[in-house]
């Protein structure tokens, strides 16, 4: 018990998916919920039966070896892996753009060794900086240069591969204003563990104004 508080320290941070900050996000932080749950319960039936079968009590296990095999081993896990992929399914499809209902906004996300360059429909582009109005629907087109790269904004959405020759497209809506961290989630080379990036998001009203105040920002750098 005296473990619980130190463990929890390490679901903090701006790099915490269980702090979300979008519905996508909550979706995931749902899933993990969940399926922490789940499996806690499924350890405490573990620990449940291992203690009775080493303690007198073990009289109450007495029944025939293939309930216990095609139960416990079969019927049980099958039960239980099937309602948390379909839940997961589910979750992930959340996270994909629906071709149905366009977005707002489009950014393309080129990833390569080992930054991040987001290219608005405007012709602005800035390097591990991006910027989104809240409360908005944005599609962010995810692509590589070179190698295989991850999306990852853990407070608004889930992962999603980036690959050269292809897009993945992930929506994004935030309704919270404020300043988020994004991360390449895959192995890609030496400097993988520095390829960060900025998420801004700012009032719609403001949008456009941040946007070219951040794109003459990085110019002058």
């Amino acid at each position: 018990m005296l473990m619980l508080p130190l463990l929890g320290t390490g679901c903090d941070g701006p790099l915490s998916s269980l702090d979300p900050a979008s519905p996508q996000a909550s979706a995931v932080a749902d899933l993990w919920w969940i399926m922490l749950v789940g499996s806690g319960l499924v350890f405490l039936l573990v620990m449940t039966l291992l203690t009775l079968a080493f303690t007198s009590a073990r009289r109450y296990l007495r029944r025939p070896h293939a309930i216990y095999i095609l139960g416990g081993g079969l019927v049980f896990p099958a039960t239980v892996l099937s309602v948390l992929l379909a839940y997961a399914l589910f979750t992930g499809e959340r996270l994909l753009a629906d071709p149905a209902r366009p977005a707002a906004l489009r950014v393309q996300a080129m990833a390569a060794q080992w930054q991040w360059t987001f290219r608005y429909a405007s012709g602005i582009e800035m390097s591990d900086r991006l910027v989104l109005p809240a409360g908005q629907p944005v599609d962010i087109a995810i692509s590589s240069q070179d190698v295989i790269h991850s999306f990852w904004i853990p407070r608004l959405g889930g992962k999603i591969d980036a690959l050269p020759g292809r897009i993945h497209v992930m929506r994004i809506i935030s309704e919270q204003v404020g300043t988020y961290a994004g991360a390449c989630a895959e192995f890609c080379g030496l400097n993988h563990a520095g390829m960060y990036f900025t998420v801004e998001v700012v009032p719609l009203a403001e949008f456009e104004t941040v946007l070219r105040q951040a794109m003459d920002e990085t110019r002058s750098n």
